[in-house]
């Protein structure tokens, strides 16, 4: 698959299996830590590949923080609602 057919965002279950090999609770807590940089489109909460993969690059760098990609406050929780 060519760089231009890989999807731009995988779900946060997929997200934290593929890159941390972690189960799909432990994938939604990270999120809700913005361990994992995601957006909500809709009802669904999804992960930004660019992003994700952008923070895995500077992971060494010192910087610690993830962006908040949908300009809320606070946690993300699966299931919520963005206000």
């Amino acid at each position: 698959m060519e760089n231009d057919e890989r999807p731009k965002t995988i779900s946060v279950p997929e997200a934290g299996r593929r890159y941390f090999d972690l189960a799909k609770n432990a994938s939604y807590a990270a999120a809700a830590r913005h361990e994992i940089p995601t957006i909500r489109i809709g009802g669904r909460l999804r992960v930004p590949v660019i992003a994700l993969e952008r923070m895995l690059e500077q992971a060494g760098s010192g910087q610690t923080t993830v962006p908040n990609l949908i300009g809320q406050v606070g946690p993300v929780r699966a299931g919520t609602t963005t206000p």
